[in-house]
């Protein structure tokens, strides 16, 4: 499954968290931790295997006030997910 703004490919990625391997909610967890490492507007790029993630991190980022950009399906089992930091 693949859901991407035009903001996925277009806006620079200024850090990579790769939480492969990890489940639920330690890919959410870490990216909460890696947000706050980054500027607001910049784009956090978050590589996970976790099925849950594709409902954890968009939740998450409604609730946190930061913009979800999209996920794009990497392989059979990595999907990159696209943060901005609010």
């Amino acid at each position: 499954m693949s859901k991407e703004t035009d903001d996925f490919a277009e806006r620079p990625v200024a850090r990579v968290l790769d939480t492969r391997g990890v489940q639920c909610p330690l890919p959410v967890l870490k990216a909460r931790k890696a947000l706050k490492e980054i500027e607001a507007g910049q784009v956090l790029s978050v590589l996970a295997t976790d099925p849950m993630a594709a409902i954890d991190i968009p939740h998450f980022c409604n609730e946190a006030g930061h913009d979800f950009l999209g996920q794009i399906c990497v392989d059979d089992t990595v999907t990159d997910y696209r943060l901005a930091k609010g």
